[in-house]
């Protein structure tokens, strides 16, 4: 028994030792940092429809359907948002509001023409993002690792060593935006009937900033 509980100590003793000896490696720790800049391909508006009655809001309804439809919105990009009723209102007592995206293809110009109705109470945009974002990003912390690899390459090789087996991977996010503005929304974006009627601002997707990804990731890597 004593032999016995000699060996099992012998053995605990040796991983310990073990382990210990693999936290004393020797290490280097960088950062490498990736970035990409994508163009976005759809856009999120919100907008609002008021009436004066039940009729009425809904023959507006079937106006604003119609005319997405035409400036080539689908039916499944539509989305209902909400409706109210204001009872204590003398004037506009119905409002209803929507979703709808676009894509590339969509002539925003026209469309915000088409939509510069007494009608529309506003038209705002909720979200521009690109379709491919997650597949983007993917690739730009791929970069970022490898980045951190190339980092600690050339850094051992000035001083005679290499880069051995990676100890520790982190992700960082720097910075992600899949939300950018329009330049010609900057000043001013609530309504279109304001907005429609000025043919000098540019509202095509040329016209908005990039989505910006960044990343960084931590790394430490075995001396060899």
């Amino acid at each position: 028994m004593k032999l016995k509980h000699l060996l099992l100590v012998g053995i605990f003793a040796a991983g310990s030792l073990v382990n210990a000896q693999e936290i004393k490696k020797n290490a280097i720790e960088v950062t490498g940092v990736a970035e990409m800049e994508v163009e976005p391909d759809e856009i999120i508006f919100n907008i609002g429809i008021k009436a004066d009655n039940k009729n009425q809001l809904a023959d507006n309804e079937k106006l604003l359907f119609e005319i997405l439809k035409n400036d080539g919105v689908k039916n499944e990009d539509i989305k209902f948002k909400s409706m109210y009723q204001n009872l204590y209102s003398k004037t506009t007592k119905f409002t209803k509001s929507f979703q709808f995206k676009i894509n590339a293809k969509t002539n925003v110009s026209k469309l915000f023409e088409d939509l510069n109705q007494k009608w529309v109470s506003n038209l705002n945009i909720a979200e521009i993002k690109n379709t491919k974002i997650a597949e983007f990003r993917k690739t730009v912390k791929i970069n970022a690792l490898k980045a951190a690899k190339e980092k600690a390459d050339y850094l051992l090789e000035s001083i005679g060593k290499k880069t051995g087996t990676p100890l520790e991977i982190t992700e960082i996010e720097d910075y992600m935006s899949d939300s950018v503005m329009p330049v010609a929304y900057r000043s001013k974006m609530a309504n279109v009937q304001l907005e429609a009627a000025d043919q000098s601002l540019d509202y095509s997707f040329d016209n908005i900033e990039n989505i910006k990804l960044k990343f960084s990731i931590k790394t430490r890597y075995e001396i060899l």
